[in-house]
């Protein structure tokens, strides 16, 4: 008997950029079961949506039930097209994509949930959109960039106070953008209710050590089940 398979839909996407017009995307969504919520998943600086990292993470939410749409922010297109790196946008450039995106899914799928989820970058920008009032129900975030590498001094975290959608943090304990309790510390001051996942062994990318014998797959499926449970205990 044939398995039915998680479909994937590519397409692009207008934006208001100097150097490209579109930017890329893609949808994917389980064959059957899918649950009321979708998930936005944005990709970090220096990694495209494409990337395994990128495409573990939205496979285990894919098997749990979720659509999940990931795009590129602008400046990934111009890499992508180059063939080499480019440095990230400034913050409005990269909120400005992010919220097409945003907008670009509710066309598209009409979700009845959405949660914002990324990767370090594609997380702060996430709870950017968020804190400046987009309708979004909740944030899913995988290695949020408290601050630069040996840097406290500078923490982003001023917006937490704007934030009232529930979050999920999954957070290593090697992450050097900010320890768990550096993190614990800056959450005292957001709004909504959060929830602080923690990683043991893990890096910036919530990757643990060779010693642990635990492949990023594996910890990504894990990763997917505490946001199966967590956006079930939200929305029961």
């Amino acid at each position: 008997m044939s398995v039915s398979q998680p479909s994937t839909e590519r397409f692009e996407f207008e934006v208001a950029h100097p150097r490209v017009a579109c930017v890329g995307a893609r949808i994917d969504e389980p064959a059957s079961g899918a649950r009321e919520a979708c998930v936005l998943l944005a990709h970090g600086s220096g990694v495209d949506m494409d990337h395994p990292w990128m495409e573990l993470a939205a496979r285990s939410l894919v098997v749990r039930g979720f659509c999940v749409m990931r795009f590129r922010y602008a400046y990934m297109q111009v890499a992508a097209g180059l063939g080499r790196v480019q440095p990230p946008d400034r913050a409005p450039s990269l909120e400005d994509v992010h919220g097409r995106a945003l907008a670009e899914l509710r066309r598209r799928r009409a979700p009845r949930r959405v949660l914002l989820a990324g990767k370090s970058m594609g997380a702060r920008i996430s709870t950017h959109l968020a804190a400046k009032g987009e309708a979004v129900h909740g944030l899913v975030l995988y290695g949020y960039p408290l601050h630069p590498p040996h840097k406290p001094e500078k923490e982003r975290s001023e917006h937490f106070a704007m934030l009232v959608q529930p979050a999920l943090f999954l957070h290593g304990t090697r992450d050097e953008f900010g320890t768990p309790d550096e993190l614990r510390g800056a959450l005292r001051r957001y709004a909504g209710r959060v929830t602080l996942e923690i990683i043991e062994g893990g890096d910036h990318s919530l990757e643990r050590p060779r010693a642990a014998a635990e492949p990023i797959e594996a910890v990504l499926t894990r990763a997917a089940g505490v946001v199966d449970r967590w956006e079930r205990e939200m929305w029961p």
